[in-house]
């Protein structure tokens, strides 16, 4: 599979979870799903050769407390399950109240000194990451996220 063939499979199929999952957990800000300017962020990241355990590593026991700490809700995180992507993939879906409160959260998150550290600390051996793609999801209206 190509991969330009794999990351608009990758983009559906996790849509489909996240809204599933979502909607299951009931999750939003107001806790009723009510909140018509949430938005969800699908995040692919790419790893450097044999970097994926590092990256999983830093999610784990950092990355993502400090996205809550900055108003990032985690959704799922997922590898996935197919060589070659299942040993250099982390794809994960995080919701913000609105698009400027992403931008927001972004902001604070990455000039969090608690990020810095982490970071630096989980790329003494070199970098982990070498691309990053994100696309910002809006409900439909006949979602149960709307």
């Amino acid at each position: 599979m190509n991969p330009k063939t794999f990351s608009s499979n990758v983009f559906v199929v996790l849509a489909a979870i996240a809204v599933s999952f979502v909607a299951k957990v009931g999750m939003s800000q107001e806790g009723d799903g009510s909140s018509s300017d949430r938005v969800f962020e699908i995040r692919t990241y790419t790893t450097e050769p044999g970097k994926l355990d590092a990256l999983l590593a830093r999610f784990r026991d950092h990355t993502s407390t400090l996205f809550e700490k900055h108003g990032i809700e985690n959704i799922g995180y997922w590898t996935p399950a197919d060589e070659p992507h299942s040993q250099d993939t982390l794809i994960y879906i995080v919701a913000h109240p609105s698009r400027d409160a992403a931008k927001q959260n972004w902001e604070a998150f990455i000039n969090d000194p608690e990020w810095h550290k982490a970071r630096d600390a989980s790329e003494a051996a070199g970098r982990i990451v070498t691309k990053v793609e994100s696309v910002y999801m809006n409900p439909t209206d006949f979602s149960p996220l709307k």
